[in-house]
């Protein structure tokens, strides 16, 4: 079968969410998570937009050699020579250069003429192919542009170098017979496109950008970008997995492989919701909690009797399993570690000291700790240790139906001194946020809210994320404990880390002062 190229943009495009802000610990993980998942090129960033962002696309391209790695830039000289030094180390460096092609957008964001953008777009292709020749072009907003300009713009920039030339659906605009037929334009009218490959970048702000990239590759597109929960600008981009798993299961009907190891797909899903704190909707195709799950009895005879009456795929495929690891109190160190190993993860001494430790102060308060606790518990650590400034040590809430709600909150600060502060809020949520306040003395505000339960039962662990705003930055947190309370507290302290960080990447220290 013919082989279709995924490009993730995860790190670029996703991190574009409102509200998400990695640090450069945790694109690279992310990164390192998506050569595990067999990606053919990873879209590490945008150089040009930071010197944080720069500094994140040159480690991952030194450090993960089995993708391209591509970044993304503007159509100007400067941003192009910066896009090549950030990813210039890399074994396989691709740069990604945009312009807009539709006339609305020439009209009232570039002021300038057709024959402008075109000349501005063949300049700079031709300086991006100086230094390499794997450049990548993609005239923005393709769908709302004039089809004759798309096929005359594509035409001159693989004149001048271009080695992939990418269609968006920048605003999700697209319907799939529309999409299709834009595609099939663009081999039947670009009279070069034999001398580059065709690749397809939707969104989804009417839901169709899945089905839009799947027209695009029925139409003749080999390389198709997405990003891993479908996260992205605005409704998001289409979802690599959702994607990757129809390739997979209707290999019948589309007739394509990839080189994606599918079992990696529920560890990369739960990953980049850990560390982006966007949560993955229960309903959500592939990934979602409910997407094997059956509560119908007529579904639950059949699926106990066949699996295939009412599955069309096997959740082994994605890397979920249906076991459940007995784990207690009395379980040791090596049985720990051992479980972990068979999860995929491979933890070092320190992490693997802590994640124990979480564990055990878990399975004091549950019978039996499963592998989704497992999982939560060390993607909690690991990713509260990227980010770590302030820890979190202990959490006192007095609370009732007629008093009101007092916290008291310890935190270990960076110079190792334990901070206590006590505050009062509207609910006990409220006043465990407060206490955080005041003991960081930062002036965060929480903006959102939700509690999710990781198991069942009443002594689930819960799942706690947040956003909050500082000064306009917005960032999110996330935290997971038997108690909601502590997990409440370990989530905002997770989102202060990550303010702090996300200043320090842009050369500042977080404005302090008590609200």
């Amino acid at each position: 079968m013919e082989r279709i190229i995924i490009f993730d943009t995860t790190l670029r495009d996703g991190e574009q969410s409102p509200g998400v802000a990695l640090t450069k610990e945790e694109k690279l993980e992310i990164a390192k998570q998506l050569e595990r998942l067999g990606v053919d090129v990873i879209e590490a960033g945008f150089p040009m937009t930071s010197p944080g962002d720069f500094e994140a696309v040159r480690t991952i391209a030194r450090e993960v050699r089995n993708c391209t790695i591509a970044a993304l830039t503007h159509a100007n000289p400067e941003s192009v020579d910066v896009t090549w030094d950030a990813i210039k180390d890399a074994a396989d460096p691709r740069i990604h250069v945009f312009l807009s092609s539709s006339d609305i957008h020439l009209a009232h964001q570039l002021r300038k003429s057709r024959e402008e953008v075109l000349e501005l777009a063949v300049a700079m292709v031709r300086r991006a192919a100086r230094y390499t020749s794997n450049v990548e072009f993609s005239p923005m907003d393709a769908t709302r542009s004039d089809p004759r300009f798309v096929y005359q713009i594509l035409t001159e920039v693989i004149e001048a170098g271009a080695t992939t030339v990418n269609i968006p659906d920048t605003v999700g605009y697209a319907t799939p017979e529309e999409f299709y037929a834009l595609i099939r334009g663009v081999f039947e009218n670009v009279p070069n496109i034999h001398k580059a490959v065709v690749s397809v970048h939707c969104h989804d702000d009417l839901g169709m950008a899945v089905a839009n990239s799947l027209a695009g590759i029925r139409a003749g597109a080999r390389q198709v970008e997405g990003t891993i929960n479908g996260i992205g600008e605005r409704a998001g981009n289409a979802a690599l997995e959702e994607i990757i798993m129809a390739l997979h299961t209707r290999r019948d009907f589309y007739g394509f492989t990839t080189r994606i190891n599918t079992r990696e797909i529920a560890r990369t899903s739960r990953l980049v919701s850990d560390l982006t704190g966007m949560v993955v909707q229960p309903n959500k195709a592939i990934v979602g909690v409910n997407a094997f799950r059956h509560q119908s009895g007529i579904h639950q005879d059949g699926v106990l009797k066949e699996r295939t009456t009412y599955e069309i795929m096997d959740p082994k495929d994605i890397g979920l399993t249906s076991s459940q690891l007995v784990l207690g109190k009395n379980s040791g160190r090596h049985a720990f570690r051992a479980r972990l190993l068979e999860l995929g993860y491979d933890l070092g001494p320190e992490e693997l000291r802590r994640a124990f430790a979480r564990f055990k102060e878990i399975a004091d308060r549950k019978k039996q700790v499963t592998d989704r606790d497992l999982i939560a518990i060390v993607s909690d650590e690991i990713q509260a240790q990227h980010v770590e400034h302030y820890r979190l040590e202990s959490v006192q809430v007095h609370t009732g139906d007629r008093i009101v709600p007092v916290a008291t909150v310890t935190v270990t600060a960076p110079d190792g001194r334990s901070i206590t502060e006590v505050a009062s809020g509207n609910g006990p949520v409220d006043a465990v946020c407060n206490a955080v306040v005041r003991a960081v003395n930062i002036p965060a505000r929480l903006l959102d809210y939700s509690v999710r339960a990781v198991t069942e039962g009443g002594d689930a662990v819960g799942e706690v994320s947040v956003i909050i705003e500082h000064e306009g930055r917005q960032v999110p947190g996330r935290g997971v404990a038997t108690d909601i309370i502590v997990a409440s507290a370990r989530a905002f302290v997770n989102a202060i880390n990550r303010l702090i960080s996300s200043y320090e990447a842009t050369g500042r220290n977080v404005p302090l002062g008590t609200p």
